[in-house]
C-alpha cells in the first residue's frame, strides 16, 4: 500500500504546497517515506525523505518546489526495502525529457521485468519494481506517452496506479484489475489525482470520478482526456481498502467507506449475535464496524480504548517487534469500562495475531467477565501478491490454525468472523479480490513466488 497524488494547476505556482497537505492526508497508506516531486515548465525538481510527511519538507524546501505541476508519494514497502533509494517519486529520463513516477500496488512478474531491464544494459539502483518499470518506459518510449503506456503495460501483472510527472503534463494509468484505487477531480483552473477522495477534500477539491480499470488520464493546461489504453480485465478492487486500509471518509466505487465498515458491524451482528453488556471497538478501523454491530445486536458501545495519536498504524509496521510493542504505544483501556462485564471485542481483521492478541491480554488485565471477539472480514488465510504485507502463508494465524484454535491462542470466550458472501454484499461490487480470504488470485503468479509465499513449509507442493 502507497499514497500518490498529482496536481496540475496553470494559474498557482504553489501547487508542492497543497500535494504536502494530501500526503498528509495520505499518510494512513505508508509511514516509511515520503516524496513531492515539481514542475515549472521548464525542469522537474523532486525532494525525498524518510519518515512521515510533518517531518519531511520545510518550508523553504516547498518554496524551492516551485511549479504549477506536481507529484506526491507516501510509501509504505512490500517490494524493495525501506531506504531513501527506495523512496518516490523516482526520477527517469527518457527521450522527451524527464518524467516522475509515482506506484501505488505490487507488481508479480518481477522476476521478468528485472530480465529485461538487465537485457538493456541498465543495472537497477533501487530494489523496488518501481524502478523496473520507469526503466523499461523510458527505453521504450515511442512518440508519446499513450503509446508508450499501451504497450508496455501490457508486460506488467499486478497492482499498478501509476501517475507519471513530465516537465509539462501528467499522466494516470490504473491496471487493467483495478487492484488499488485511483480518482480524479477538478481544482481551481486545474485537476488532480489521487489513491483515496479524502485527499482532494483537504485542499478543497471536487470529486469527478473514479478512474477505471486499464484508463489512462493525460492532465494538461488546456484541460484534461481519458483513454482507454488497456482491455479491462474485470473490477477487482482489493477488498482491504474497504477493511482497513482507505480512510473511512473517502468514497470508493460511489460508497463512503465509514457507510461500508458500519454494514460490515451489522451483517456480523445478524450473522453471529452474542449475549453481552458492552460492545468495544479496536480504534480507529475497528470503530464502525463495532457501532454497527452495537446497534444491530442493541448493545451499548463505549469506547474503552483510548489511542495515542501520535503512534502509527501498528500493522504496517515492518518488524513484528515493532509492531507487539506499538499495541501498547497505541492504545490504552479504561479499566472501569469493562470490569465485571460481558464485553464484545469488534476488530476490522485477524492477520499475524500480534494485535489481536495483546488487545485481549489488556483486557483481561481489566477484569471484564467474559471477552467475546467479532471479526469485520473473513479468515485472512493467504498471502497477497497485489500489495498488502503478508509476507508468506506462516506467518498468517488462519493457516495455521481453525477458528477454535484460534480463540484458544487469542484466549477469548467467543470468536467469530464475517463471512465472504456479507463481505462482497457490503462492498456492493460483484468481484471484489478475495483472495487472502481464500478465493482465487484474479492474476497468473510466478510459480517461485507462490513456492516462498503460498507455502507454509519449504518442502511443502501446492
Amino acid at each position: 500500500m502507497c499514497g500518490i497524488f498529482g496536481i496540475l494547476c496553470p494559474s498557482r505556482k504553489d501547487v508542492a504546497k497543497h500535494t504536502y497537505f494530501a500526503l498528509y492526508s495520505l499518510q494512513h497508506r505508508g509511514q516509511e517515506s515520503c516524496g513531492i516531486a515539481a514542475t515549472d515548465g521548464t525542469s522537474l525538481m523532486i525532494q525525498r525523505s524518510m519518515g512521515l510527511v510533518s517531518s519531511a519538507f520545510s518550508e523553504r524546501e516547498l518554496q524551492e518546489l516551485y511549479g504549477y505541476a506536481a507529484l506526491g508519494h507516501v510509501r509504505y514497502s512490500t517490494t524493495g526495502r525501506p531506504s531513501i533509494e527506495n523512496a518516490q517519486p523516482l526520477k527517469m529520463r527518457y527521450k522527451g525529457g524527464t518524467f516522475a513516477l509515482a506506484h501505488n500496488g505490487n507488481i508479480v512478474n518481477i522476476k521478468e521485468l528485472r530480465e529485461q531491464v538487465y537485457s538493456l544494459g541498465i543495472s537497477p539502483y533501487t530494489s523496488s519494481d518501481t524502478e523496473l518499470m520507469g526503466h523499461l518506459i523510458a527505453r521504450n518510449f515511442q512518440d508519446d506517452f499513450k503509446t508508450t503506456l499501451a504497450n508496455v503495460c501490457k508486460g506488467f501483472i499486478g497492482a499498478y496506479s501509476l501517475v507519471f510527472l513530465t516537465e509539462e503534463e501528467i499522466y494516470a494509468v490504473r491496471d487493467p484489475w483495478g487492484f488499488r484505487p485511483l480518482c480524479m477531480g477538478s481544482y481551481e483552473d486545474g485537476f488532480v489525482v489521487s489513491s483515496e477522495t479524502c485527499a482532494f477534500d483537504i485542499i478543497g477539491a471536487k470529486f469527478i470520478r473514479e478512474i477505471s480499470p486499464g484508463e489512462m488520464v493525460r492532465i494538461h493546461r488546456n484541460g484534461y482526456e481519458v483513454d482507454q489504453i488497456l482491455e479491462p480485465q474485470g473490477n477487482f478492487l482489493c477488498s482491504f481498502e474497504y477493511i482497513y486500509f482507505a480512510r473511512p471518509d473517502s468514497v470508493v466505487m460511489g460508497k463512503r467507506l465509514y457507510e461500508v465498515r458500519k454494514r460490515f458491524g451489522e451483517l456480523l451482528a445478524e450473522e453471529s449475535p452474542v449475549d453481552a453488556d458492552i460492545v468495544v471497538s479496536v480504534p480507529d478501523s475497528g470503530t464502525p464496524a463495532a457501532i454497527g454491530f452495537a446497534q444491530r445486536c442493541k448493545i451499548p458501545f463505549n469506547e474503552v480504548f483510548i489511542k495515542n495519536r501520535y503512534v502509527g498504524r501498528t500493522f504496517i509496521q515492518p518488524t513484528k517487534e515493532l509492531r507487539e510493542r506499538g499495541v501498547r504505544l497505541k492504545l490504552n483501556p479504561i479499566s472501569e469500562l469493562v470490569r465485571g462485564k460481558r464485553v464484545v471485542v469488534v476488530d476490522d481483521s485477524i492477520v499475524r495475531g500480534t494485535t489481536s492478541k495483546e488487545i485481549v491480554k489488556m483486557l483481561w488485565e481489566c477484569e471484564p467477565k467474559e471477552i467475546h471477539f467479532r471479526v469485520s472480514s473473513p479468515m485472512v488465510s493467504h498471502p497477497c501478491f497485489y500489495g498488502i504485507d503478508t509476507a508468506s502463508r506462516g506467518e498468517l494465524l488462519a493457516s495455521k490454525m481453525d477458528i477454535e484454535q484460534i480463540r484458544e491462542f487469542l484466549g477469548v470466550n467467543s470468536l467469530a468472523y464475517l463471512s465472504r458472501k456479507s463481505t462482497i454484499e457490503a462492498i456492493g461490487i460483484e468481484y471484489p479480490c478475495l483472495a487472502c480470504f481464500g478465493a482465487d488470485y484474479p492474476t497468473y503468479i510466478p510459480s517461485e513466488e507462490v513456492r516462498e509465499k503460498y507455502a507454509l513449509e519449504k518442502n511443502e507442493k501446492w
